[in-house]
This record gives C-alpha cells, structure tokens and sequence, in this order.
C-alpha cells in the first residue's frame, strides 16, 4: 500500500522528476519567480519604462522617489543628477544585465567545455600544461584580474565582457575534466571506443551528455558572479560607459550624491542585489534537482 502510495506521488517523467525536486526548495521557487521578472522587463522594456532611459529633464533634477515629498508619480524612483529617470534606466539596464550574462557564460561554458574536454580526454602532458595555465589563472584575485585585462583590451562593455569571461573559464575546464576523467574509465565508454567509435564522438556525443549537470549548476552560479563583476567594473569606470543604463554605471554616476539623494544608489543596488540573490537561488534548487546524490527518497 505504500509503495502504491509513493509510486503516485513520485513524477515519472524526468522533466517531471526535475521539476518535482526543484520545487522542493521554496527559495529556488522564488528565485525563479525573481528571475522570470526580471527577464520579461528586459524584453518588455520600451512598454514598461514610462520614460527613455537617457531623456533629461534639467527642471527635475535630483527628484525624490514619487511617495516622498516633493516626489512626482511620472517618476515613480525618482531622478538622477541630470534628471533621469531611475526607474526607466532600471528597467533598460537589466537588458544589458542579462545581455552581459549569457554572452559571459556562453563564451565561458564553450570554450571551458572544449578545453576541459580536451584535458580530461588527451592525459598526459597535454591535460599538464592546461591544468597548470587554469591554475595560475585561478591564483589572481577574479576581480583585480578582470580589471588588468580590461587595462590592456581598453574600457568597454565588449571587453568588460571578454575579460570576465576569461576569467570564469577555468571553473568550467576544471569542471569539465573532472567529469570526463570519471566517465571515461565506465563501460559505456570503453564499448563505444572498442566498437570503433572516433574521439571527437567520444568526446562530444558519448561523455559530455552525461557532465551536463554540473555544468549547468556551474553556469547560473556563473551568471550572477558575470553581473556582478560587470557591475564593479562598471563602477570603477572600466566596464560599460555613460549614458548607457547599465546598473554598476548608475552607481559610479551617482556616489557623489550619496548623502544628499539616497534614492539614485540604493534602487540600483537593490537592482543588483535582488537579480543575484535570485540567480543564485535558482542555481541552489538546479543542483538539488540534478544531483542525484542530494535527491532524498
């Protein structure tokens, strides 16, 4: 009666069984809740900003949030120094929030996975020398390295982008030959090579589908860590530049006013904040879902 019990309530499907475990975890509900949000604002921004994200307004500047006195409901966050409207620049920010995430993990996860592939693959002096470059990368500060090749590349979002690319590779290519170096020596490997199978085959149709999970994990924890050093470069003026609406931007253009205007520095913050904390909700309930070790009967 009770295996009768647990087989109806257990999903058995395997989107089923993933979405059964991932819900589990009312934080990665939420997470993803935040980040669907986020995600349609960006797509519907030009509908929902109710101003362009760089129209000034030289009559307004320094507005206090709509609920505040001397507050305007046209500007529901209010404006910044040069009369901008926080909130339409939010909202056009995350466009390039986002924009900055999938380019960073997409470089990072193709050229980690290829790599990692080719380390855990190869062996021998070849997995040495790739290891050993990863590591000296790994040895540097993330953020002090992003922000040396970005003074050799030159200020700019496309090169805020690289370089934070570069520098999240070698989680992926360490991540990569772990799995590989597991899955090669299994059966399943060895048939395929002795039934005649060639490397790349080896390599991309019959190892990496089973090292995608981790990978996946890996990635949406990467595409916080990508805003957020997106974010810092940007504050320090090394990342995306003025006008554009991008959130660490808005910090820099705003610090001076900090004790007088609170509003320009906070909502951008809390912009960056609540997308991270999101993402990395949503990475927690991934790997609860695709680990099978952690899936509790």
């Amino acid at each position: 009666m009770a295996e009768a019990t647990n087989n109806a309530v257990k999903p058995q499907s395997a989107l089923g069984e993933f979405w059964y475990y991932f819900t589990r975890s009312k934080g990665a509900v939420i997470g993803l809740a935040v980040f669907v949000i986020v995600v349609l604002m960006a797509i519907f921004a030009p509908l929902i900003a109710p101003h362009l994200p760089n129209e000034q307004d030289r009559a307004i500047l320094l507005l206090p949030p709509s609920w505040m006195q001397g507050g305007n409901a046209s500007y529901l966050l209010g404006t910044d120094p040069v009369g901008r409207d926080i909130f339409s620049r939010l909202v056009y920010g995350a466009r390039f929030s986002l924009f900055i995430g999938v380019v960073v993990v997409s470089l990072s996860v193709v050229l980690g996975v290829v790599i990692g592939l080719i380390a855990g693959f190869a062996g021998g002096k070849t997995d040495i020398v790739i290891m050993r470059v990863m590591d000296i990368v790994l040895a540097f500060p993330s953020l002090l390295l992003a922000l040396v090749l970005v003074a050799v590349l030159g200020p700019g979002l496309m090169n805020a982008m690289m370089a934070i690319a570069l520098v999240n590779l070698p989680h992926f290519v360490r991540l990569t030959r772990a799995s590989v170096m597991t899955e090669k020596t299994k059966e399943y490997v060895i048939g395929s090579r002795v039934a005649g199978a060639r490397w790349p085959r080896l390599m991309f149709i019959t190892i990496l589908p089973n090292c995608l999970a981790p990978l996946i994990v890996q990635a949406t924890l990467a595409f916080s860590a990508a805003i957020l050093d997106a974010a810092a470069l940007g504050f320090l003026g090394m990342g995306a530049q003025p006008p554009t609406p991008e959130w660490g931007t808005m910090l820099a253009e705003a610090r001076e006013f900090i004790s007088r205007a609170w509003w320009v520095v906070t909502f951008p913050g809390l912009a960056i904040l609540i997308t991270v904390l999101a993402i990395n909700l949503m990475g927690d309930g991934l790997r609860d879902a695709l680990d099978p070790k952690l899936k509790r009967s």
